[in-house]
């Protein structure tokens, strides 16, 4: 006869996000102490970095908390079946990680694109950008209207916060 103590689970689901002590510590706690046990990240949190971090922690795979019933299920048989389970999401991931982001992913920026971004990052009024780059307060909206497009972003909060992930400008 044996104790349910004495039973280990095959595969854990553990969230990034908890009190005590993190997922990214769990993660390494487990792949430290018990290697056989298979560690897949189940969060809301949407960023590479979070990602690599719990793969690097030893996860075996990383899904987001929204996924649907049956991909869970999905991520469940692989993880136990092949040791592992890679969604598109890490599978993207692990390739920026290795090659840097694809040639598709990279932005190009016009160098006044770049000056009215880093400008816009400030707390000058897009009348005073137009000053400082003496150019019309049109040609200024005509930037903005073309960055909001290029980089899938509505308004200047997604441009500082694009500028600050990308580092184009520091705080």
């Amino acid at each position: 006869m044996f104790a349910i103590a004495d039973v280990m689970p095959q595969v854990i689901l553990l969230d990034i996000n908890m009190p005590v002590m993190d997922g990214y510590e769990t993660a390494q706690w487990l792949k430290d102490n018990h290697s056989d046990i298979h560690v897949l990240a189940l969060s809301m949190e949407d960023d590479e970095k979070a990602v690599l971090k719990m793969l690097h922690n030893g996860a075996k795979g990383y899904l987001l908390k929204d996924i649907h019933p049956n991909k869970l299920e999905e991520a469940l048989t692989e993880t136990i079946e092949k040791g592992f389970y890679h969604s598109d999401k890490v599978a993207t991931a692990l390739l920026h990680a290795l090659h840097g982001p694809s040639k598709k992913d990279t932005v190009k920026f016009k160098e006044n694109e770049l000056i009215f971004l880093k400008l816009a990052c400030s707390e000058r009024t897009y009348k005073e950008i137009a000053d400082v780059m003496n150019l019309s307060p049109k040609t200024i909206d005509g930037y903005r209207q073309d960055l909001f497009q290029k980089l899938h972003i509505k308004n200047r909060v997604g441009l500082v916060l694009y500028a600050m992930k990308n580092n184009i400008v520091e705080i």
